[in-house]
């Protein structure tokens, strides 16, 4: 009878874990975040995750102005202990200083994207969007499922300057048309045919 290997689990610092930790712990899992100090291991994708957020990149890259750029699934350091990865985000062109680029200020995110997931639900629709708005991140969208589950919905915020929290700017159910924070038109029923 062979013996099971012991998983050794990282015990966490006294005070929790940092960027440093994060950006340096060897052998995290893919798509590892920091939140309050804490290490969050993310479940599997699904395949409308998946798709949504291969329709979003397409769509945004055609779109936005020359100054920006549309990254995936990258960590944004918010503080020194909260590091979230957003599903998709757009920067400044000026953030992105090479393929080995890992991370990215939040002073640099211009859009923050996050894909309801059944295990990441809070996450993504109450701490995320509370701690993307008070690290000054100026628009939010939430994509979650429409009552029937087959396409997505999002819901697009903006960062009032006055309570530095999100206001509702619209509610997108068959086509994402807005003019801020730049033009954009795409149609959602797309992810059908992803």
């Amino acid at each position: 009878m062979t013996a099971e290997p012991v998983q050794h689990w990282p015990v966490p610092p006294l005070d929790g874990y940092t960027v440093d930790d994060l950006l340096t712990l060897p052998d995290l899992p893919p798509h590892t975040e920091l939140m309050d100090g804490s290490l969050v291991f993310v479940s599997p994708q699904r395949d409308f995750h998946s798709v949504v957020i291969d329709l979003l990149v397409s769509g945004l890259r055609q779109t936005v102005p020359g100054h920006l750029r549309v990254r995936r699934e990258m960590t944004v350091v918010l503080d020194r202990r909260n590091a979230p990865e957003p599903d998709v985000l757009v920067v400044s062109a000026e953030a992105v200083t090479g393929p080995d680029t890992t991370s990215f200020a939040a002073a640099d995110v211009l859009l923050a994207v996050e894909v309801v997931s059944p295990d990441s639900r809070a996450r993504d629709t109450e701490t995320k969007p509370r701690k993307y708005a008070a690290a000054g991140i100026q628009n939010f969208w939430l994509v979650d499922r429409t009552r029937n589950g087959s396409r997505p919905v999002v819901r697009a915020y903006e960062l009032d300057p006055v309570t530095k929290a999100y206001v509702l700017a619209g509610v997108y159910h068959d086509r994402l048309k807005l003019d801020s924070p730049f033009g954009l038109d795409l149609d959602l029923a797309a992810a059908d045919d992803f």
